[in-house]
């Protein structure tokens, strides 16, 4: 059993930034590639960023130079630093972690960026 969960979450007013985590922890063997992704209100969910176990990362180049991805192996969390927020950014934001051959979801965390 694999338990992912994000954090960081909440209301910010436009302009502003927020870090959001993501815990992976239970029965993970090896933790290759964790990721954020984003589901707005009437939208599908889409890719915000990737990272993988040696650090390389990929990202929508719509939110390059404003969100930066990051992870912490020894504990198995992943970071999310997002800067300059917009209304449109707001959504809710799912953590993914995979551990082969299995992908595992977070419940996801509230961001809302209203003035």
């Amino acid at each position: 059993q694999v338990r992912v969960v994000e954090s960081g979450g909440g209301l910010v007013q436009p302009g502003g930034s927020l870090r959001l985590s993501c815990a992976a922890s239970g029965s993970i063997f090896s933790l290759n590639v964790m990721g954020w992704y984003r589901q707005a209100p009437g939208k599908q969910r889409e890719l915000v960023a990737i990272i993988a176990r040696d650090g390389s990362t990929i990202y929508t180049d719509s939110l390059k130079g404003r969100f930066t991805i990051s992870r912490d192996n020894a504990k198995n969390t992943v970071y999310l630093q997002m800067n300059t927020l917009k209304p449109e950014d707001t959504a809710v934001y799912y953590c993914k972690a995979h551990s082969p051959p299995n992908d595992y979801w977070g419940r996801g965390t509230q961001v809302t960026v209203s003035s």
